[in-house]
């Protein structure tokens, strides 16, 4: 077999074999193919795309190029969710600890931020002594113990996506459905989980810009997920804007704690509880949504998902007073306010540009190795819908950066005020499901 034949045959619109994509996958992890041909393959998939049983077969074969966590010796159903990213997207952290307080196990493997997604693992690093990267054997057991368990991935699990995701940044071939399918499933398949919710993100500050390619995307890794025996979910949320108030590190995990004690942001609060009431029905402990979201409810009323959060960092050597007591938290060395120079109602807020103010403010990082503040971050005043006056603050900026005046002034143009009055729009759009 030629690595060249395949390129030809993709390249006229063939469909791949389960042999062929064997050898191109196995070929690439052992450094057998030239990284030139592997890029040729990746733009010829972009062109001529893949069919459903194409993309399976490339995900399952992804899954096992490394390391596959079983969890099978541990009892219950396991649970995961994955969030395709965006602004202020600290949804594991309250939504896990929920759902892990019905007894249903939570096995998570999470991610950094880069660019203008903010990553869980980096918001979990906030708290001092967090450990984010456990062994495959103190993962299961903390999962087996405690019910839950959040961490980063190991060099050992799914070493095909990482070769293929740092190629395709670099040739132009991240826009591709099968692929950032298969990317995502192999990942999500390889940590060992039976059931899956995926959170599709679509807007000005997610990947996905509409709602029908989010659609798309999300249908498609469930119909992978299902092929390979996973009970995999969807629901497609919103990210024009940034979700909830707090974008930043330190910042997002304060608005988590609140969240847990009945004081989260409404769009943040409707995601959790109905992102939870899924996962619940996943883990059959609710028989409907319905059912799920009032158990949700119930768990943030009695402080339930509260102390499970508080048991899943001291399990990880995280600082607990720091749960326990928020105001521990760095503060930044500067608070800025960003002050609105109309009046009316807020039309709209450009999630992208919120980001990436965020990031000029240090709150995230261009490159994986970059370093971050934790403590930097925006603080939203102002949302959707809600009413400003000439005059007000729409927003602070925290940050240890002297010069921050490019981040506010792109904080500013971020908002559109208008003089009528507008709908904050529904977090949810859709939820696909059996």
């Amino acid at each position: 077999m030629r690595m060249v034949d395949l390129i030809e045959k993709k390249k006229a619109g063939g469909t791949l074999g389960r042999e062929e994509i064997s050898y191109f996958v196995r070929g690439l992890v052992k450094e057998e193919i030239p990284l030139y041909q592997a890029s040729a393959l990746l733009m010829a998939i972009v062109f001529r795309g893949m069919g459903e049983e194409e993309t399976a077969i490339l995900t399952e074969e992804m899954m096992k190029s490394g390391d596959v966590i079983d969890l099978t010796d541990i009892p219950g159903i396991k649970l995961d969710k994955h969030s395709t990213g965006g602004v202020g997207d600290k949804t594991s952290l309250s939504l896990m600890p929920l759902v892990a307080s019905f007894g249903v196990k939570v096995a998570k493997m999470s991610g950094r931020g880069l660019g203008h997604t903010g990553g869980t693992l980096d918001k979990m690093e906030s708290v001092p002594g967090t450990d984010v990267y456990l062994s495959e054997a103190s993962f299961k057991e903390q999962v087996r113990k405690v019910g839950i368990a959040i961490s980063g991935q190991t060099g050992e699990i799914d070493p095909a996506d990482k070769k293929l995701y740092a190629l395709r940044d670099v040739t132009s071939t991240v826009e591709s459905i099968p692929l950032i399918a298969s990317s995502i499933m192999s990942k999500k398949l390889a940590s060992g989980s039976d059931a899956i919710l995926l959170d599709v993100k679509y807007g000005r500050g997610a990947f996905m810009k509409d709602l029908p390619s989010a659609r798309y995307l999300a249908d498609f890794m469930i119909k992978i997920g299902r092929r390979l025996g996973r009970d995999v979910r969807a629901i497609i949320s919103t990210m024009d804007e940034p979700l909830g108030r707090a974008v930043g590190n330190s910042l997002e995990v304060v608005e988590a704690i609140d969240t847990l004690k009945g004081r989260g942001p409404s769009d943040f609060t409707e995601l959790v509880e109905r992102a939870g009431g899924i996962l619940l029905v996943q883990g059959k402990v609710a028989f409907d949504e319905e059912e799920g979201r009032k158990l949700i409810k119930k768990a943030i009323a009695d402080g339930s998902g509260y102390r499970k959060l508080i048991e899943l960092f001291a399990a990880q050597g995280g600082d607990v007073s720091y749960i326990e007591n928020p105001g521990k938290f760095p503060k930044a060395k500067s608070v800025l306010p960003v002050i609105s120079t109309k009046s009316g109602y807020v039309e709209r807020i450009d999630g992208l540009a919120i980001g990436h103010a965020a990031m000029l403010l240090g709150a995230g990082r261009e490159e994986v190795s970059s370093p971050i503040d934790h403590s930097a971050g925006i603080v939203l005043e102002r949302k959707v819908g809600e009413r400003v006056e000439a005059g007000e603050v729409l927003a602070y900026a925290h940050t240890d950066k002297e010069d921050s005046g490019p981040a506010l002034r792109e904080i500013l143009s971020s908002y559109q005020i208008g003089a009528k009055e507008v709908l904050s729009p529904a977090i949810i759009a859709e939820y696909i499901h059996p």
